[in-house]
């Protein structure tokens, strides 16, 4: 099916292109989310007769895009969700999510524009959003079960270097443990020792008087 696009479709062609597509792409998605029209004869002479008009409204939504791509551009994002262990989450973080974490931190983002797979790991991970088809931003969602956790993540430390860090401090606690426990043992043990030495002394020379 041929179609003339309306604006610049990444893989497709800049606005104003006649390119060939899956019907169902076009049905689906092209011509539904006003991003083409069919290309037919009327449909191309209303885009040559209009063309100047979508060519400066273009110009002003991509200014207006870039605006926010220079704000949005590095920013992090904290979600908190349940893990186990090993990192692995009891569900994922979707396109859903990241808008509303971008969101609610000040930038207006639809979950359309947000470019992932679903993430199913705590860490810091990089995702794409598209504001515009000539521009996007890049930011990083740091995925954490608690915002203590995201802060120490969000140092450089992994989920695996964090683990690791816990256990030790543990096996630290431990021996700490058996190291007072060690010590005040050794402290009856002084001071029983002198107390019997003198017990048994007074013993003796009681039975030698007698």
């Amino acid at each position: 099916m041929q179609v003339i696009l309306l604006e610049r479709v990444a893989k497709l062609g800049q606005m104003g292109a006649v390119v060939d597509v899956k019907p169902g792409y076009a049905r689906n998605f092209l011509l539904p989310q006003g991003k083409a029209l069919s290309a037919s004869k009327a449909n191309i002479a209303a885009f040559e007769e209009q063309k100047a008009q979508l060519e400066a409204r273009n110009l002003e939504t991509k200014a207006e895009a870039q605006e926010l791509a220079d704000k949005l551009e590095g920013q992090q994002f904290i979600v908190i969700r349940s893990a186990s262990d090993a990192g692995s989450l009891y569900g994922s973080v979707t396109t859903r999510d990241a808008a509303e974490a971008a969101t609610e931190a000040g930038f207006s983002v639809d979950r359309k524009q947000v470019v992932l797979e679903p993430i199913k790991d705590l860490g810091l991970h990089a995702v794409t959003v598209v504001l515009h088809p000539e521009v996007e931003a890049k930011i990083e969602l740091n995925v954490a079960r608690s915002v203590e956790e995201a802060e120490l993540q969000a140092s450089g430390k992994s989920i695996q270097e964090l683990a690791a860090e816990e256990e030790a401090a543990a096996e630290f606690e431990i021996a700490e443990l058996f190291d007072d426990i060690g010590a005040a043992s050794s402290d009856d043990d002084d001071r029983d020792g002198p107390a019997a030495d003198r017990a048994s002394g007074d013993q003796e020379d009681t039975t030698g008087t007698a």
